[in-house]
């Protein structure tokens, strides 16, 4: 489907559509009284006329724009048309939200769209609704308020129970959204600036009263698309979609300074079809973390992270993992497949955080075509992660991590290459590794694979695993079906930024 936009006011554009061979600014009687309606004439006269209206549209515009995304919009707004200022000094924080609230009116009428243009937009957290498009102009910079009195106050996550930081209530994410349905927040590469350091250096000294926001949150949304953006300097986690579904995060480049705490990268939480793809990360923490709730409060609420899709990852992680399974996985983790993964100089590979207390499982793993360079560990899986949000866990829950297949991976340079530790009496089982080549540094341990309390399988392994994990000659399966969510399309669509 093709969108393409025409000014009828100062705010608005009508669009013109390309759908199912139907071009909807001819009218169905015009075509059929013509003997027209779905033959080669009527099309060709569509295409035609799709195409002059997109070069007059071009010529009155200082600048067009082309990009992919779920769904396109038939109004469009430049944040300017709210009173915004890019000058990095002025604060864009009603303009925000009094553009969205107005725009929020078209979601019965094509949805909006709204374009941040060239400039530095200061800016504190905003609230996104439905039918909607957030576009951040790839010379466009928004920039995160580091005031305080502008951050609204929400209760802790549900399936948390208390704050990450402290307990009690955390601060509102930057870009926020909940109970929302076909919400794309996109660009030509634009920049959100999180502006990290004080909040970074206030939770370092312990001067965080509550849990720092995150750049982005999604919570109980659907359909739901974050892609061509580059993300620095959140103050902690970047992009945190959850209690949602068919999910898309594409073309994300985040960067964050190595000694910046908690700046993950991308975290699926308690999510169901979602695909990560194209991204490069650069992180203080885990590039991603899977995650599904903690302990008590997570088995409680019960909502799975399953059907994840990760493919085309590029991740750089010194202190944490490329691939985080955990810890915060008390409701559940299934069906996680991950391919064409490369990583340098980071601490593990793919790692499996959990621990007694948090229970549920992790189950149904698939990761293949791993290349790293310069790790720690390839592989990490720990039964004993320890940290609980209160003393009120649950001693006898205990996870079930079960189906863990890896294959056709290559890592150089690597200190210990598996460290895979169950918990006594708690079996990890069904770990599957299979044509794995892994060259050891010249400090590497001794002994590169230590085990306990797991079982599984091993072929063609290199240096040979641990006698837990037994060679069979096999090879380690991957889902060869598609997942729903792998059956979305995008759509290319089309704005003006500025008009002549």
């Amino acid at each position: 489907m093709v969108s393409y936009f025409s000014l009828t006011h100062n705010l608005h554009y009508t669009y013109i559509t390309e759908s199912n061979n139907q071009y909807l600014f001819f009218s169905k009687a015009f075509c059929s009284s013509m003997e027209l309606y779905h033959k080669s004439t009527c099309h060709f006269l569509g295409k035609l006329i799709i195409a002059l209206t997109w070069g007059i549209l071009c010529l009155r515009a200082a600048e067009c724009i082309e990009y992919e995304a779920l769904s396109c919009r038939k109004h469009t707004a430049l944040l300017t048309d709210f009173g915004g200022k890019g000058d990095g000094k002025t604060s864009n924080t009603e303009a925000f939200r009094k553009a969205i609230h107005e725009l929020s009116k078209f979601a019965t009428d094509g949805g909006a769209q709204l374009i941040v243009p060239p400039g530095k937009w200061l800016t504190g957290p905003f609230n996104l609704t439905s039918k909607f498009t957030l576009y951040i102009h790839q010379d466009a910079v928004l920039l995160v308020s580091q005031d305080e009195a502008e951050w609204d106050l929400i209760p802790p996550l549900p399936s948390y129970g208390i704050g990450r930081d402290n307990p009690g209530p955390r601060f509102i994410s930057f870009i926020f959204g909940t109970n929302l349905t076909d919400v794309v927040i996109t660009g030509g590469n634009g920049t959100i600036d999180g502006q990290g350091q004080l909040w970074w250096t206030k939770f370092r000294q312990g001067q965080m009263k509550n849990t720092r926001p995150y750049m982005i949150e999604i919570m109980f949304s659907d359909h739901v698309q974050i892609s061509n953006l580059t993300l620095i300097n959140s103050p902690s986690w970047n992009v945190h979609p959850i209690y949602s579904s068919f999910v898309i995060i594409k073309g994300l480049t985040i960067l964050a300074p190595f000694h910046a705490p908690n700046t993950d990268g991308i975290d699926p939480d308690s999510c169901s079809n979602t695909r990560i793809e194209d991204c490069y990360i650069v992180s203080g923490d885990d590039c991603i973390a899977v995650k599904s709730g903690y302990d008590e409060y997570g088995i409680a609420f019960g909502m799975p992270t399953k059907h994840l899709i990760i493919r085309n990852l590029t991740c750089i992680s010194p202190s944490s993992a490329v691939i985080a399974l955990g810890s915060e996985m008390s409701g559940g983790i299934q069906d996680v497949r991950a391919e064409n993964i490369g990583a340098i100089g980071s601490e593990s590979g793919l790692r499996i955080k959990t621990a007694i207390g948090r229970g549920a499982y992790v189950k149904d793993v698939f990761v293949r075509g791993m290349t790293l360079q310069t790790m720690k560990y390839t592989f990490w899986i720990t039964g004993d992660y320890g940290a609980h949000p209160d003393d009120h866990y649950d001693r006898k829950a205990i996870p079930v991590i079960q189906g863990i297949n890896i294959k056709d991976t290559v890592a150089k340079n690597v200190t210990i290459a598996g460290k895979l530790a169950g918990i006594d009496g708690d079996t990890f089982n069904g770990i599957c590794l299979s044509n794995v080549a892994i060259e050891m540094s010249q400090q590497a341990n001794q002994l590169p694979w230590n085990c306990s309390n797991i079982k599984g399988v091993s072929s063609q392994v290199t240096p040979q695993p641990c006698a837990l994990l037994p060679d069979k000659k096999i090879d380690c399966p991957f889902p060869t079906d598609t997942l729903p969510v792998d059956n979305i399309q995008f759509q290319t669509c089309a704005a003006a930024t500025t008009m002549h």
